[in-house]
């Protein structure tokens, strides 16, 4: 009887511990909101809706976009877009995403790149209206410019 006692005094104590562990872990950061929506225009490549999606740990952020408005000029392996993608930073300067992330695609096929990594502080509130996208393809150099700010809102950083 008392090796029970003892073993349910333990696992009390363990479940105790863990539910304090969990009150003071620190919060995982987040972006909200987590996906938006923008029209662009990438001159003769095409123009159109495109999908944002954010994500962030930390002060690290990675942004990823697709259009099926947009197409690929040519044929691409993965990983083989330089992508730069710059947003307006609320009250000014600009924050810039750049990687060379993305799928395999065909000529013709929706365009996408990311994740591509940035680094944001906390409260950070940024737009793709105002910025700008870049892809270099295979020496062809794409870009792309918001036709206003981005729906429904700026991603806001913690």
């Amino acid at each position: 009887m008392r090796g029970k006692r003892t073993a349910m005094g333990a696992a009390l104590a363990a479940g105790a511990l863990a539910v304090t562990g969990l009150a003071f872990a620190p919060s995982a950061a987040a972006v909200t909101p987590q996906t938006a929506t923008i029209t662009a225009s990438c001159g003769i490549f095409g123009g159109g809706s495109a999908t944002l999606t954010a994500t962030q740990s930390g002060t690290s952020a990675t942004i990823s976009l697709s259009s099926s408005a947009i197409s690929a000029p040519v044929a691409v392996a993965a990983d083989s877009i330089t992508s730069t993608l710059t947003m307006a930073k609320s009250g000014g300067g600009s924050v810039v995403f750049s990687g060379t992330k993305n799928p395999a695609m065909n000529a013709g096929d929706s365009v996408s790149v990311g994740p591509l990594p940035g680094t944001v502080a906390s409260g950070d509130s940024l737009d793709a209206g105002g910025g700008s996208l870049t892809m270099v393809i295979f020496g062809v150099t794409v870009n792309c410019t918001a036709n206003g700010p981005q729906s429904p809102g700026p991603f806001v950083f913690d």
